[in-house]
């Protein structure tokens, strides 16, 4: 009887890890400010932004909509650490914890862990461009391009993991420039300023959504 006890919390513990995790990222081609969405859990995404405050939650429909979760919501209450007080707390049985307003002051207010899931941020000492972006979800790592970079692409993602990304610069066509060129061997184009007004700026090919090493890329212009 305490065999099987053990293999079922084995199991659920098991199912827990293997739910939390990074599902997918949003690439803006008009800003750095990535869409970074994880998966709580098998029907729960959690949207937050590069620099670790959540965007939104919900259920994906069968049309890649977010629907309103209808499950638990708790926040925070006003006695709480002022950092992260009125902020979403649990959705559903996922915990979510921020940086406190002790903790370093770049990072107060930043969302710490979603679930088991551990966040690390590059510091207030680091490159303007980057600094108070996300660094790490759980072993996954991320780079930016940095303030030394062609003016178009600093901020803007360099690496996600082995994952490495490629943007038009502000030597290209007015059009492209910021736009995402290539994902790993995944190439894009776009239509330029001498096309048709309405077509400008518009992939012309690759396909927007992308999963490469695990991860679904959308492209949005």
């Amino acid at each position: 009887m305490k065999k099987i006890f053990l293999v079922l919390v084995i199991t659920m513990m098991l199912n827990i890890s293997f739910a939390q995790k990074l599902s997918r990222i949003t690439l803006m081609s008009s800003s750095s400010a990535e869409m970074i969405t994880m998966e709580a859990d098998q029907s729960l995404l959690i949207n937050f932004s590069n620099d670790g405050k959540i965007i939104s939650w919900g259920i994906e429909d069968n049309w890649g909509r977010l629907l309103k979760y209808m499950g638990r919501v708790d926040y925070f209450l006003a006695n709480d650490n002022e950092a992260f007080r009125g902020k979403v707390k649990y959705i559903g049985m996922t915990a979510i914890t921020y940086f406190a307003s002790y903790d370093n002051e770049a990072l107060a207010g930043k969302i710490k862990s979603i679930g088991n899931v551990k966040f690390d941020y590059n510091s207030s000492y680091d490159d303007e461009a980057i600094k108070g972006k996300i660094k790490s979800i759980s072993a996954m790592s991320f780079t930016y391009f940095t303030s030394f970079e062609n003016e178009s692409i600093k901020g803007k993602l360099k690496s996600v993991g082995n994952t490495n990304f490629v943007y038009y610069s502000s030597v290209d066509d007015k059009v492209l420039r910021g736009k995402v060129k290539s994902i790993d061997h995944v190439n894009f184009d776009y239509y330029n300023s001498f096309d048709r007004k309405e077509y400008q700026g518009a992939m012309k090919s690759g396909n927007p959504i992308q999963i490469i090493n695990g991860i679904k890329y959308y492209v949005r212009n």
